[in-house]
């Protein structure tokens, strides 16, 4: 079997029988279509451990980060995995490829009282009644409020919300769902929004925003890439950080709560990690802003 229909193959497995998300499958099908490609579309069987080391030394000299060359290596080797499993090979060439070992980087989180301005100039705007200005401040508060993905926020239905509760039914990787709460200033602005914002956007000539939550300027489903302009745009200046995304929002819920005293299973379940080492990344973060808060006040720092 060639590389490139075995590689197919796996795709449809991973979209159909494991249920992947859209973007996790894309990112393996960008992956495995780059080794094809490199490796000029061999049988299977022929592509051995020399191969794939020759491919990934073909990304270091490129300049790739080392994240993507580890997210490479890995796609590589669950691909071959599936395939021994499969009974397509015999054996696993990847078992031996080593990934290259990723730095820890912590992730961008804004301060409390930076958010609070941002979010505070964010309502001020939505007092004009302006349906846009409306929807942001709402998409603001929520992805802060509830440390929503950005397409978990995107993909809200109105039968999502809980608005007496103040709750989110989130659709998360793996198609898992969770239950999120989210706080008062958030509820006032998605209420703003609902009432006085989306009714009008809904009725724009586009349509074919059906259920969603949040819509276009033009109708339809609000989309990642909007919110990720609007975050940068609205955010980012505020944080100094030109190419913020919504994520930043997530991170920086993640560690106001800790920094709050929840506790770290908690913060798990709302961020909807599989594993607690996920979350752990905002211990490191709430102790560097701890550190860093002692070695400004204290006098014998």
């Amino acid at each position: 079997m060639r590389s490139s229909v075995a590689a197919e193959a796996f795709l449809s497995h991973l979209a159909t029988v494991r249920r992947l998300s859209p973007a996790t499958v894309r990112a393996y099908r960008s992956d495995l279509a780059d080794l094809v490609r490199s490796t000029s579309d061999p049988e299977l069987a022929d592509l051995d451990i020399e191969r794939l080391r020759e491919w990934q030394w073909q990304a270091t000299t490129a300049g790739l980060s080392k994240a993507t060359a580890a997210r490479r290596t890995s796609s590589v080797r669950a691909f071959f995995s599936w395939a021994r499993d499969e009974g397509l090979i015999d054996s696993d060439p990847s078992a031996r490829l080593v990934a290259p070992k990723r730095g820890r980087t912590l992730p961008v989180v804004a301060t409390s009282s930076a958010l609070d301005e941002v979010l505070a100039s964010a309502a001020t705007r939505a007092e004009t009644g302006d349906p846009l200005e409306l929807r942001d401040h709402a998409v603001l508060e929520m992805l802060y409020g509830s440390g929503a993905r950005v397409s978990e926020l995107c993909g809200l239905d109105l039968d999502d919300v809980d608005r007496d509760n103040r709750t989110l039914r989130l659709h998360g990787k793996g198609d898992k769902e969770r239950v999120v709460p989210y706080g008062l200033p958030a509820a006032r602005a998605l209420d703003a929004y609902l009432v006085r914002g989306r009714p009008v956007l809904s009725a724009r000539d586009d349509g074919g925003a059906g259920r969603a939550v949040f819509i276009g300027a033009r109708g339809a489903r609000l989309g990642p890439r909007a919110v990720h302009a609007l975050v940068s745009r609205v955010v980012g200046p505020a944080v100094g950080a030109e190419a913020l995304g919504p994520h930043a929002l997530r991170h920086s819920a993640a560690t106001h709560l800790l920094d709050g005293g929840a506790d770290l299973r908690t913060v798990q379940e709302i961020l909807g990690h599989a594993s607690l080492g996920t979350t752990q990344i905002y211990t490191h973060v709430s102790g560097e802003r701890l550190r860093e808060a002692y070695r400004l006040a204290h006098p014998r720092a």
